[in-house]
């Protein structure tokens, strides 16, 4: 069965290219709606959750810069409209599924290293949207930077 909507969680790096890529053409094969959202994670999270200051105009910052980032990102992808991309604030695997689920997703893609070893046991988005996610998840398969 195709799919009818497909989720592309992106960190804004220039390696998000080729996951979008690769969702626009099972978008296209499947006659699926795309969307894309990129996370925004809490400051304090970033420096383990004990920070003795007020951060929130920096995290106003940090959202008002990732929401010119994903504009820009989307702007590659005309097909992408302004109620396909969504910006969301917190842990990437729990407001990706949150999102899944509310837009009725039936596939997310999301980009992977592969990595093994050590960095595999730390963990990563990818790994973490898999577990626990409401539909299919397909991890695309990044190349390493040379």
């Amino acid at each position: 069965m195709p799919y009818q909507h497909i989720l592309v969680a992106v960190d804004l790096t220039e390696e998000c290219d080729p996951v979008m890529q690769r969702a626009q053409k099972l978008a296209a094969n499947s006659h699926a709606k795309l969307s894309v959202v990129h996370v925004v994670e809490p400051m304090a999270m970033a420096f383990g959750g004990d920070v003795p200051m007020d951060l929130s105009m920096l995290q106003q910052q940090q959202f008002d810069q990732a929401r010119e980032r994903l504009d820009s990102f989307a702007g590659k992808y005309p097909k992408l409209g302004t109620d396909q991309r969504h910006l969301a604030y917190g842990q990437p695997r729990q407001e990706i599924h949150r999102l899944a689920e509310e837009q009725g997703c039936d596939l997310i893609m999301v980009g992977s290293h592969g990595r093994h070893g050590l960095a595999l046991l730390l963990g990563s988005t990818a790994n973490d949207v898999l577990h626990g996610a409401p539909c299919d998840v397909l991890a695309v398969r990044l190349n390493k930077p040379e």
